[in-house]
């Protein structure tokens, strides 16, 4: 299976043969600290940032026909998962000259340029400059979205139709940056921006099929959909994007962020998924096209 590799910046996983027009995305699991990327945090803070080893649970999207995409640069960076413009003004040193829209992830510390790792424990002890975000943007941020729109698009192309998972993980917990402070959260949270990235059957679809799993499953809360699925998915045309968010306590240990005793039955039972996913394109498409 043929892995396009931007060194340091993400990967395109496609597989061999036939494929189906499922695109499966991690923004959040990189590692791979940039050159210019001196965070004040603490590396365990900035861990707490990372959707740690969600790229390698969802790592047999390629065996089941699908591409997968990944981040390698850390979120902590620049989040691709957030509009260009949701960027908070207090955090460049100097006027941005473009577009400035901070959302409600900015004004929390969670914009696309992080202000906090955790509560009260900042990412950076300096502001960075128009040409840092700049060179984050051009070199980063950019070639990821346009590698997941290439995708998207030429899935769409060849089968009139795409499915795309945008996949996460959450802590077991809220906490004071989210907005369900305090709350124990299910195993899983699918999202498609309450109705407007995908079909309502997809999403409820996959919902069902994890649920079938053995899994606690809510929608569209604590989690709407971020950026990727707003930018992504155009039921009306057939695009569907949802986020899938999973709780870090099924598959890692919080404490020290690596793989816990249930990874690989965690990771089988996404592969089920993948493959029920298989299906059900396979069923859509001669339905829909007709």
């Amino acid at each position: 299976m043929p892995i396009e590799l931007l060194a340091g910046h993400h990967f395109v996983h496609t597989p061999e043969g036939p494929g189906i027009p499922v695109v499966v995305d991690s923004p959040h699991s990189g590692l791979v600290y940039p050159p210019d990327f001196a965070p004040a945090a603490p590396a365990s803070a900035i861990l707490t940032s990372c959707d740690r080893y969600v790229d390698e649970l969802w790592g047999g999207a390629p065996q089941a026909g699908a591409v997968l995409i990944g981040a390698l640069f850390p979120r902590a960076y620049i989040d691709t998962n957030r509009a260009a413009g949701d960027l908070d003004p207090a955090l460049i040193d100097g006027v941005w000259p473009e577009a400035v829209r901070p959302t409600d992830y900015s004004r929390r510390g969670m914009g696309l340029i992080r202000r906090e790792a955790l509560p009260g424990v900042p990412m950076s002890d300096h502001k960075l400059t128009v040409a840092e975000v700049r060179r984050r943007l051009q070199e980063y941020y950019e070639p990821y979205r346009r590698a997941l729109a290439e995708a998207l698009d030429a899935a769409w192309r060849a089968a009139g139709a795409v499915w795309h998972c945008n996949c996460h993980s959450m802590k077991s917990t809220g906490n004071a940056m989210n907005t369900d402070r305090g709350r124990t959260r299910p195993d899983f949270v699918v999202s498609d921006r309450r109705g407007t990235t995908s079909d309502p059957a997809f999403t409820r679809w996959a919902a069902a099929c994890l649920t079938d799993l053995g899994y606690r499953v809510q929608l569209n809360e604590p989690y709407q959909g971020g950026d990727l699925v707003a930018a992504s998915g155009r039921p009306a045309e057939r695009r569907n994007s949802i986020q899938i968010e999973i709780n870090r306590a099924l598959y890692l240990d919080e404490s020290t962020y690596e793989k816990g005793p249930n990874f690989a039955a965690v990771r089988a039972d996404l592969d089920a998924f993948l493959a029920a996913l298989g299906a059900y394109v396979a069923a859509a498409l001669p339905a829909r096209a007709g």
